[in-house]
């Protein structure tokens, strides 16, 4: 008994001294980690968009105020996640101005700041008004809303990346799911606006790529009505019957109204019974906030908890291109511009974007190759590239202009 005492005591004072070892140790460690942390390399994104308050023509359809910017800043953490271990810091700068002003200043401004990434949430015109000063700066601009696809092709740039898809891309998805379909026969409405125009022609020329036969085209005009207030539910439902009729039969309506104007009022209102698609019924999409597979689901959980809804088109665009910015420099453990550009810029480059394979960059003009959705309001109906629809080198690069069509000379 007195010799289990002994033992007893003794373990007791064993661990008391080691007790209070332990508790001198924490200051003397934090002391020694703060004397050699490694100084932490700043990564500064910005994202410069052009923004004014959008009408639709359903109050569903209307843009979230922070379309884009959310999808940035989900990205902005995920890279910071990794960035941590590597001491890098990403952070993300945001600016606005409206569609139709001079974003040179803006621009500008950002740069001076130290953001040498930026994520291009502008028209066309504004995005070539910056594309040589960003070119001369040492800036990559990684375009996330345009779909103009003479930015990919007579006007491209060196050092402009897109990971939004062009509009040749969204029509020849559309277009393969179609013929897949064996729906060739197609009527096309269109707006009378550019944007419609430019899609219309994107539909066309899918049309003659894949075999289908637009067997009748007619313009919508607008004729600058205020729209959803001068149009009640009977007027459209009398009108747009009317506007359809006189057809010949035909598979599919097309529509091309990126303007917001009549699309929405045309799925189930035809003189006809027809499916539509195009920017109206089965729409083709970069991403599709219903989407699950391919991880899917995590992304949109993460999305929806940071920002309180579902992940949109521009959101995904605007992810891919800062999480391009942070791949590349978590693998270089390098903030330089220049390594980051020669990196995305190698053979073996892609990013995985929770879209069933990795996406890699067309070397001819900077388009980032990827899926496209087609879906409708509620689901994704299907995502092509279509099986069957074959290439020599990637099958995602039968969906939009190929290197023999290209018409970029990268400077």
């Amino acid at each position: 008994m007195l010799y289990a005492l002994i033992l007893v005591v003794s373990a007791l004072l064993w661990a008391t001294s080691l007790s209070s070892a332990v508790a001198q140790e924490p200051s003397n460690a934090l002391s020694d980690k703060t004397a050699k942390a490694e100084p932490v390399s700043e990564i500064k994104l910005g994202y410069l968009r052009a923004y004014a308050p959008q009408l639709a023509l359903s109050v569903l359809d209307v843009p979230p105020r922070d379309e884009g910017v959310a999808g940035a800043k989900v990205a902005v953490g995920d890279n910071n996640t990794t960035g941590t271990f590597l001491g890098q810091k990403f952070t993300l700068d945001v600016s606005e101005v409206r569609p139709d002003a001079d974003v040179v200043p803006a621009f500008n401004d950002m740069v001076s700041k130290g953001a040498l990434y930026i994520l291009a949430d502008l028209s066309a015109t504004q995005l070539l008004s910056i594309a040589d000063l960003a070119r001369d700066k040492g800036v990559l601009i990684l375009n996330v809303g345009a779909t103009d696809d003479r930015l990919r092709e007579e006007e491209c740039s060196a050092n402009t990346f897109h990971t939004a898809p062009t509009r040749t891309m969204l029509a020849d998805g559309l277009a393969q799911y179609l013929i897949w379909k064996q729906w060739r026969r197609w009527v096309l409405i269109y707006g009378s606006h550019e944007p419609d125009k430019l899609f219309a022609d994107a539909l066309r020329r899918a049309a003659t790529r894949f075999g289908g036969e637009i067997v009748a085209e007619k313009e919508f005009t607008d004729t600058g009505t205020a729209r959803r207030t001068d149009t009640g539910v009977v007027q459209i439902q009398r009108q747009m019957p009317v506007f359809t009729q006189g057809f010949p039969d035909h598979d599919v309506m097309l529509v091309a109204d990126e303007s917001e104007v009549f699309g929405t009022y045309v799925p189930f209102r035809t003189w006809m019974p027809r499916p539509v698609a195009g920017t109206a019924g089965l729409i083709p999409s970069a991403w599709h906030p219903a989407s699950e597979q391919w991880g899917g689901t995590q992304i949109q959980n993460r999305f929806a908890k940071a920002n309180g809804r579902r992940m949109l088109s521009k959101d995904m665009a605007a992810w891919t291109a800062a999480r391009i910015i942070g791949e590349a420099a978590t693998r270089t453990q390098s903030a330089d511009p220049e390594e980051l550009a020669d990196f995305i810029r190698a053979d073996d480059f892609s990013i995985a974007a929770f879209k069933g394979q990795k996406l890699t960059f067309r070397k001819w003009n900077w388009q980032l190759r990827q899926p496209i959705f087609l879906g409708d309001g509620r689901s994704v109906v299907s995502t092509s590239p279509q099986e069957g629809f074959l290439h020599q080198f990637s099958e995602l690069d039968t969906l939009g202009i190929d290197q023999p069509e290209t018409r970029c000379v990268l400077k």
